[in-house]
Formats: structure tokens, sequence, C-alpha cells
């Protein structure tokens, strides 16, 4: 079979080129570019939704016996900073071994609302909030991941803190509101949302038993991550996300590692 060689050699070159672009994209990334590590190390004893069991932890090889180490962990799968897919409210809905690698790495719109929920613990953001970030930062990207700051996980490993209850025993922190989310979903076409709360609702929301608007976003084939730590680091636009996290078959659940990327 006659073959091009000129045409050949010209096609081997650009894919030589093309892969030497993602090599300096990283070199890029590594070099000129800050990280900021938005996840909690979890373990026994630290805040978690009530219903859910504490976690439990048995070395069972050390170094010194066996040659080496290893660990068995006995936590649910909403653990710690953790994502959730659509599968955690509804039934038949995509799991986590189907949330692809794409959605991996996002554009990270961080809505600071720090000064709101310092005068009211209760705060849930509404679409005139959203719309005075934009007239300061530009249009949220389509695909966004859109984190509620509200310095909560400075509160963090302290779960009465965490937890904020008041005199009647009520969970007194921030949360999303279903008209929100679903303007965010609507009108800018998100992929995810995050919070540095044990709850996706208000804590007098959720104390009622009911979460409206984390069964809505998972209605919608939207997922999220809960309980994010050092969003007072990021800007509120510019950085990106990069998230993930194992990937069991059929999960509904799992704790993950998430971070931003921002310019120095």
């Amino acid at each position: 079979m006659w073959v091009n060689l000129a045409l050949k050699t010209q096609l081997d070159k650009a894919v030589y080129m093309a892969a030497y672009e993602l090599w300096d994209l990283a070199q890029t990334l590594r070099t000129n570019h800050t990280y900021i590590d938005l996840t909690h190390a979890f373990h026994a004893g630290q805040p978690h939704f009530p219903a859910l069991p504490d976690e439990k932890c048995d070395r069972i090889f050390t170094v010194a016996e066996h040659g080496f180490e290893i660990d068995n962990y006995q936590f649910v799968g909403q653990w710690g900073t953790h994502v959730d897919p659509p599968v955690h409210f509804v039934e038949r809905a995509r799991t986590l071994d189907e949330l692809p690698v794409t959605d991996m790495i996002l554009p990270l719109v961080v809505l600071n609302f720090t000064a709101e929920v310092a005068d009211n613990p209760d705060y849930s953001p509404t679409v005139a909030d959203i719309t005075a970030w934009e007239a300061r930062n530009g249009r949220i990207p389509e695909g966004a991941f859109v984190a509620f700051r509200s310095d909560w996980h400075k509160r963090w490993p302290d779960p009465a803190a965490v937890a904020n209850k008041d005199a009647n025993g009520i969970t007194r922190f921030p949360g999303w509101n279903v008209p929100t989310v679903q303007w965010l979903i609507e009108e800018r076409g998100i992929t995810a949302i995050g919070h540095e709360t044990t709850d996706t609702d208000p804590g007098v929301v959720a104390a009622q038993g009911q979460l409206p608007t984390e069964l809505y976003l998972l209605q919608q084939d939207k997922w999220q991550i809960e309980l994010l730590a050092n969003l007072d680091q990021v800007p509120e636009v510019g950085a990106l996300i990069v998230a993930s996290w194992p990937k069991p078959q059929a999960g509904t659940g799992f704790p993950a590692r998430a971070f931003a990327v921002l310019p120095n």
C-alpha cells in the first residue's frame, strides 16, 4: 500500500508537538499557579450528619511486626469532605462510577457570603445575591462548580461548633435554597455546587427532617461536594477546582479530594 511519507511525517510532527504542548501546560500549572487544598482530613469523632455512625480505623498490619502497615477503615460514604452523586437521593440515577472524569476539573465560582452569615447563621443566598456577584465579576460560566463560602470550615473539627445548636437543640447554619439552585441550573447551566456545612439546606430546614434543596439538585442529575475547606483562600473568580474520588461500582457517595488552582 502506497503511503505519502511527507504527509505522514507532518502528521507525526503535529502529534508530537501537541503532546509537548500538554507537557508545557502542566509545567506552567505547576510553576505559575497556586494550589489550595479544599479538603478536610477525615477522622473518627469529626463533624458529620447526626444519623451516621462514627468512623472506625484499626491498624491490622504494622512495619514492626509485618514489614508494612495497613489500616482497616470503616466509614459511611458521606464522610468528611465528600461527593454526593444523584443516586444519593434518587433511585436509578447516576452513581459515582458514572460521573465522568471531564466533570473533575471545572471553573470555580466562589460566592462569598461571610458577612451575611456572620450576621445571620441561617443565611441562604438569593438570586439577587448571585446577580450582584455577576455585576462585580461577570457572568457565571456554563459548566461551573459554584461554591458557597461561609467560613463555616473554620469551626472544624468541633462537632458542636459545626452543628451550632440553639437553646432548643435546633441546628443553625447557612445553606442553599431551591429557587437559587434552580436558577443556577436553568439560567447558568452549572455542573455542581459545594458548601462548607454538613448539609445542603440551612440547619433550621435540615432540623425538620427535610432536605428539599439537596433533593432538587440531585433530581436534576447534578452532584455536590459537602464540607469544603479553605474557600477563604480562593478568589471569587478566576480559579479552577479539581475534584476527584474513588470509583466504587454503583457508589452512592465517598470522601473526595478537592483543590483549587489559581494564578500566582
